[in-house]
């Protein structure tokens, strides 16, 4: 069967160049692009995944452009033996901070070096700022609307190519090292990203709101000591190693460029150990943020809500074995959903025909200087907020963002997105929606639902004879709407939502409730802040009124499992046990490895006289 490639449009005077995988825009001219596409571009990758079919629409009638023979790896990274592979996620670190990128701040000699190494990707764009996402892209080589992971907590569905469950299929051994719990996938907001993985190292530790000793994220230099330790026992190839650094992400301690600074060490240890146990010569060694960060810019604090090159720019470096191409800038525009392809052609894998990346090293030999174009989404706004999503589409010089307000920048002349187009410009803006509009169209129904999410008819049959009414079902529109409030005119509140929850996951729940009470006044339907609300109140053991906020949390996303298991929490607390199973049934069924959620129900099953479905609940807890 044919798979169709990503469908984008080109300007009537960009050159019509072809490539694989993902449809590309060629450069838009300088003096402007017109508004009327001219032609549509669709690559359908055949097997061998090393033919493209490639067709060009036109009005009425189709031109057949014939084969196109992919380029294949260079043959010393085809020789005899399986490269090992290290892949380094930084989060939230901005691409401006990097030495290697032109910061003279000398915050990241580590990463420097690295690059001197390697291939420097000077324009790599993150799919979404927001970590389990972007990290779904990264491990997937899917768009955020085929893999559908959200970051308030969805699974990762078995049907998905995944990296680390294709090179075990291929002979290597397999670990990660991850330093949020956001990654767990047995506490937090990642299930299923352990498929795969011979060794899984996260181990965080989350209670509900009634206290009780939590841990949440580790350092970047207890993460490497804990990979370094994994390392010296699996010196012998192959292994694919995955470590991710979090000190940038919000809370930073002192300050953001000494987080910055504390992961460039954390990863120099991990690379002084591969060069004393002689492996990082012959090993590739991938380089990447999630995300960046916003610091302010364009009043966004933290980051999730805006699609700017504060939050989407970020550094991509590949280091080949014997240092192939080393010092090679890459000017052009690149993706993080192009890591997984790349990773798996190093290896000598085959890549699976659903990965909509492709080749970094391709794009490296062949064309370093073409600019790709970049999409990127955040249905942050929608889900937590209940504002509008937002996308984005850079292609040539600009930047297009499709919201209720839309925006238009001249990235080239106004790098820092302030001089807002949209109006001035028109028929740009109307080329690069309709370019925005065909890929989205491509990606329609390309993405299968998740396992576990949305809610079965039984399920909300319960909810409905609890009192839950009008409950709102999550949902990942391709397209979506843009006549609902712009998060532009609303940043302020995003923030001080967010910072409230930090308050929370820092033992402060005194701190949250004045700020979220702030801002439910204005609205009152915002998940985020009801269930940090919840959270706060059964935190300070007024269970009661956390079970009202947390009623109001399920209304507005009703197949979330960790707003069913804080309820469930906080009404055993109040003694309402029947009520509580239902809410730890439905959590269950999402987080079906959290220990925690199991022994709760196990507890409310007790109470209720059901001793064997407690004792069964117990067993899944165990193990």
């Amino acid at each position: 069967m044919l798979t169709p490639s990503p469908l984008v449009t080109a300007p009537e005077h960009s050159d019509r160049r072809i490539f694989q995988n993902v449809g590309r825009l060629s450069t838009l001219p300088s003096n402007g692009i017109k508004a009327r596409p001219v032609f549509w571009l669709i690559g359908f990758r055949t097997r061998p995944p090393s033919i493209t079919l490639f067709v060009v629409l036109r009005p009425a009638r189709l031109i057949l452009l014939g084969f196109l023979i992919s380029i294949s790896l260079p043959v010393s990274l085809r020789g005899a033996g399986k490269p090992n592979i290290i892949l380094v996620t930084l989060d939230s670190t901005r691409a401006d901070r990097m030495g290697f990128l032109g910061s003279h701040s000398a915050l990241t000699p580590n990463l420097d070096s690295v690059a001197r190494q390697g291939i420097i990707f000077e324009h790599a764009y993150a799919q979404a700022p927001l970590t389990v996402v972007s990290h779904a892209t990264i491990l997937t080589g899917t768009y955020p609307q085929t893999h559908q992971i959200r970051e308030l907590g969805s699974p990762l569905a078995t049907g998905l190519p995944y990296l680390p469950d294709l090179l075990h299929a291929h002979g290597y051994r397999t670990a990660a090292f991850v330093g949020s719990v956001l990654l767990d996938p047995r506490n937090g907001s990642a299930p299923g990203f352990d498929r795969g993985f011979d060794l899984y190292d996260a181990g965080f530790q989350q209670s509900s709101g009634g206290g009780g000793k939590q841990l949440v994220e580790r350092r970047g230099d207890q993460v490497v000591a804990r990979a370094t330790k994994w390392l010296s026992n699996n010196t012998r190839g192959p292994f694919f190693l995955w470590v991710h650094l979090y000190d940038p992400h919000a809370p930073y301690g002192r300050s953001y460029d000494r987080a910055v600074a504390a992961v460039d060490a954390a990863l120099g240890n991990l690379i002084a150990m591969l060069r004393n146990q002689k492996l990082l010569e012959d090993s590739v060694l991938v380089v990447a943020s999630d995300h960046g960060e916003g610091l302010g810019a364009h009043g966004e604090d933290m980051h999730g809500i805006f699609l700017y090159d504060e939050t989407i720019h970020v550094p991509l470096l590949v280091k080949l074995p014997q240092n192939q191409m080393a010092g090679k800038r890459v000017k052009g525009r690149v993706r993080l959903v192009d890591v997984g392809p790349t990773v798996l052609e190093v290896a000598g894998v085959p890549v699976p025909s659903q990965m909509q990346g492709q080749s970094l090293l391709r794009i490296a030999r062949t064309n370093p200087d073409a600019d790709q174009p970049a999409y990127a989404r955040s249905d942050f706004p929608q889900q937590a907020f209940g504002w509008s999503p937002l996308e984005s589409w850079r292609a040539g010089k600009y930047l297009y963002i499709r919201a209720p307000k839309p925006e238009l920048y001249d990235v080239s002349a106004d790098p820092q997105a302030t001089k807002n187009l949209a109006q001035t410009s028109k028929a740009i803006l109307a080329t690069m929606a309709a370019q925005l509009d065909a890929f989205d169209s491509h990606f329609g129904n390309k993405g299968s639902k998740p396992e576990g999410t949305g809610l079965s008819t039984s399920e909300a049959q319960k909810l409905a004879s609890l009192g839950y009414v009008g409950l709102q079902r999550s949902s990942s529109n391709v397209n979506p709407a843009v006549n609902g409030t712009d998060p532009k005119d609303t940043i302020a509140r995003a923030n001080e939502v967010l910072k409230a929850m930090l308050n929370i996951s820092e033992g402060k729940p005194e701190r949250a409730v004045p700020a979220l009470q702030q801002v439910l006044v204005g609205q009152t339907d915002m998940y985020l802040a009801q269930y940090g609300m919840g959270i706060a109140l059964a935190h300070q053991q007024q269970y009661a009124q956390a079970v009202e906020h947390l009623h109001k949390a399920i209304e507005l996303q009703p197949d979330l499992g960790w707003a069913h298991y804080e309820m469930g929490a906080s009404l055993l607390k109040t003694g309402d046990f029947k009520t509580a199973a239902v809410h730890l049934e439905l959590a269950s069924a999402r987080l079906s490895k959290f220990r925690e959620v199991h022994l709760l129900l196990a507890q409310s099953y007790d109470q209720l006289g059901k001793s064997k479905e407690a004792q069964v609940e117990r067993n899944k807890a165990s193990q």
